[in-house]
Parts: structure tokens; C-alpha cells; sequence
């Protein structure tokens, strides 16, 4: 089977990183892995240690373009993460086939996300992936509109939230007078 990430080298069969069955890329060093077999490999093995040592560097390399899955030929969609990286995932839906680019199981691991491989392609995940970098992009907005004040007035804000009479309050802080009749 041809390799359609780097399309030079083959996928032979091997095993990552001798856990469970795969294809590994003669020439990029990518891998293809078939979810079911991680998943029937992870029910076998809970307790597996899927974290990378302390200090080790990891260079995940990054599929930018459309892959086309060497088992189908169909195209497989990209799935993000986390929210703290732009490494995507690479899924061939028809056969939930996985394509992990050189160091991204390395990355996986490091972020604590290896045993979590078949939960990343749920709606659920990628929802909230993209719930939080709209929080991380309206919190820097916030931060550059009330500057030096952005603590005190997220502060403020959840004391106000605290309050059973809150918008009365609000009534009370926006009003011009609040002592007119």
C-alpha cells in the first residue's frame, strides 16, 4: 500500500511503538492505524503508561494538505486536538482508519491524550475545542478593551452573578441618578 501522506515510501505492517497493529510509512515514518484495532489493544491493556518521559523534546510533523486514505482512496477529514495546538488528525471515516503524521503519537502522549484517540473524532470533543478558542479569542478582546481593569472587572462580574437581586443592581449601577424619582 502506498503511503498518501509523503506518496513516496509503502505502509507495511508493524506494530506502534510494539503496542498495537499499524502501517507504518517507509519513508515519512507516518502511521495508519485502524481504531478498532487500538481500541480491542486498549480494552486488553487499561493500564498501559501512555506518557512521554520528562524533558523529551517532540517534533510532530503537521499533514497540511487533504489526505486521501491509502486503504479507500476517499478523503479523510481533519480533527483538532486540543485548543492549545494546531496538530490535526487525520480520519478515514468510512473505515475509521487514523493517519498520525511522524511524532504526533509522541505529541498525543504529551498532552495525555493517547488513550483518548477514539474520543478526539467525537462532536462532543471538537465542540469543545472550538468553545474554547472562542473564549480564548473574547478574552483577549476583553483584555485589550478594560486593559490593566480586566481582573477587577471579571471580578465585579461574578460577584454580580452571585447576587439574587443582580439586575436591580445593574439598574442601580446604570442609572444616571439612581436617587431621581
Amino acid at each position: 500500500m502506498k503511503c498518501s501522506s509523503c506518496r513516496t515510501g509503502t505502509l507495511n505492517p508493524s506494530y506502534l511503538e510494539g503496542l498495537f497493529a499499524c502501517h507504518t510509512c517507509t519513508d515519512c515514518a507516518g502511521n495508519l492505524i485502524i481504531l478498532s484495532d487500538f481500541l480491542r489493544w486498549q480494552a486488553q491493556n487499561p493500564e498501559t503508561d501512555l506518557t512521554v518521559n520528562a524533558g523529551v523534546e517532540i517534533e510532530a510533523q503537521e499533514t497540511s494538505k487533504a489526505m486521501i486514505c491509502p486503504k479507500t482512496g476517499g478523503l479523510m477529514t481533519k480533527y483538532k486536538i486540543s485548543a492549545d495546538t494546531e496538530h490535526r488528525l487525520d480520519l478515514s471515516p468510512t473505515i475509521n482508519a487514523i493517519w498520525l503524521d511522524k511524532g504526533e503519537w509522541a505529541l498525543l502522549k504529551s498532552k495525555g491524550l493517547a488513550h483518548k484517540l477514539n474520543t478526539i473524532f467525537t462532536n462532543h470533543w471538537q465542540h469543545e475545542i472550538r468553545d474554547n478558542e472562542a473564549s480564548e479569542v473574547l478574552s483577549a478582546l476583553y483584555q485589550r478593551k478594560f486593559g490593566d481593569r480586566y481582573d477587577e472587572v471579571k471580578q465585579l462580574r461574578a460577584s454580580l452573578l452571585s447576587m439574587e437581586n443582580r439586575s436591580e443592581v445593574i439598574a442601580y449601577l446604570l442609572a444616571d441618578d439612581p436617587y431621581e424619582i
